[in-house]
């Protein structure tokens, strides 16, 4: 007789930290929902990662008490820590993780992992920003939000629209390849894991959720936008290195950048990071003195000017003074853009969360800044820098 064919596994991993409030309903909930209804078979880890309070306990208490469900303990924090302890080790076939709070639909569970099921994608992400999701947020973490996933598609070119939101799913083997260049072990640990799959032409399947956000959630969130943001820069100044040395699809090994783009995009890349942050510096100081619209202009004129330099030099490769004051003045219109929409951005947030904090400020700002990214590349590589007028210039 042949031998019976192996069950196909799915490990979810609930990374948590001092989460004694919700932990044993949220894993009676998820193990009861999994059990009932989940074509699969499952695993429920529990990653308690350095917490100080009952958390450790109830986990223990837990895997006594409920079938397929285990933890393990890491004596530092972070959620990307956590994750990549377990799936690094993991048998299954899919790993996934959620937020302990269980904020996602559990309904949504099995339309994120079927299609890596299946071989059809190799990752999988919940997104709470396409029109099929219902969302239940404050408009304070909801622009944040947004302004953070604007950002990503922005500056760093990513496709994926939801990079923040816990419920995701990556095949295990994609996810153990993966992980030895995912350097981040915090917040940022699975937006890095997105950029450099989605650079890797590794596919990303979104899913809709219903996502009820919690009220007592306890996110530094200006220390996660300043990680985020050094996160990016990193990612950034990585892609200059070339690629990671992962297996791609063949339809992406054999794909080739229009020309000259491969060279240009890592440096503009880098410039832009080093430009968003010299410019988030001079508002920060500028606005200690002047309204917030008046400092976001002031610190964008001087990054801009910097920024066209820059670009000339070394993106495009234009050396020499000749066409230099030309090239400024038709690099402003992507400073006119970006304060029209820095500026649009602030007034916003000010209507919406009146005395917003500076860090909600800075938010906005990089978000509407991001905006204006995509059309300065492609205003400067075919317009101000377009080989045939710096030929014609010289």
């Amino acid at each position: 007789m042949p031998a019976p064919a192996r069950t196909r596994l799915v490990e979810v991993v609930v990374p948590v930290h001092n989460e004694q409030r919700v932990l044993a309903g949220s894993i009676r909930r998820l193990h009861a929902y999994l059990t009932g209804t989940f074509p699969y078979g499952f695993r429920i880890t529990v990653a308690d990662n350095a917490s100080a309070d009952a958390t450790w306990r109830i986990a223990q208490d837990l895997c006594r008490e409920l079938p397929h469900v285990h933890a393990v303990h890491l004596d530092a924090k972070g959620r990307g820590r956590a994750l990549r302890r377990v799936w690094s080790a993991s048998s299954a076939d899919v790993v996934a993780y959620m937020d302990v709070d269980l904020s996602t639909d559990l309904r949504a569970f099995l339309p994120l992992v079927a299609p890596l099921m299946s071989g059809h994608s190799d990752l999988a992400i919940g997104t709470r920003l396409s029109r099929g999701s219902n969302v239940v947020r404050g408009p304070k973490r909801e622009f944040i939000s947004r302004s953070y996933n604007l950002l990503l598609r922005g500056a760093m070119g990513a496709g994926f629209s939801d990079a923040q939101c816990g419920f995701k799913a990556v095949r295990t083997e994609v996810a153990q390849a993966l992980l030895p260049a995912v350097e981040d072990e915090e917040w940022f640990f699975d937006t890095e894991l997105l950029l450099l799959a989605e650079r890797h032409g590794l596919r990303i399947h979104e899913v809709p959720v219903d996502w009820v956000d919690d009220p007592d959630s306890r996110v530094d969130i200006a220390r996660t936008v300043v990680d985020d943001l050094k996160g990016m820069a990193r990612v950034a100044r990585r892609a200059l290195s070339g690629p990671a040395g992962l297996p791609v699809p063949p339809r992406v090994r054999d794909a080739r950048l229009p020309t000259g783009m491969a060279r240009q995009l890592p440096s503009f890349a880098v410039i832009g990071v080093v430009s968003t942050l010299a410019h988030l510096v001079l508002f920060v100081l500028l606005r200690t003195v002047t309204p917030a619209v008046a400092a976001n202009g002031l610190a964008l004129l001087v990054t801009a000017v910097a920024n066209t330099a820059a670009n000339r030099r070394f993106t495009f490769g234009v050396t020499g003074r000749a066409g230099a004051l030309r090239h400024q003045l038709e690099g402003g219109l992507a400073f006119l853009l970006g304060l029209a929409l820095s500026s649009g951005g602030l007034a916003l947030l000010d209507l919406l969360v009146p005395d917003a904090s500076t860090a909600a400020e800075i938010t906005a700002v990089v978000a509407a800044n991001a905006l204006a990214t995509l059309v300065r590349f492609l205003l400067l590589r075919s317009w101000v820098f377009h080989p045939r007028r710096v030929r014609g210039n010289g």
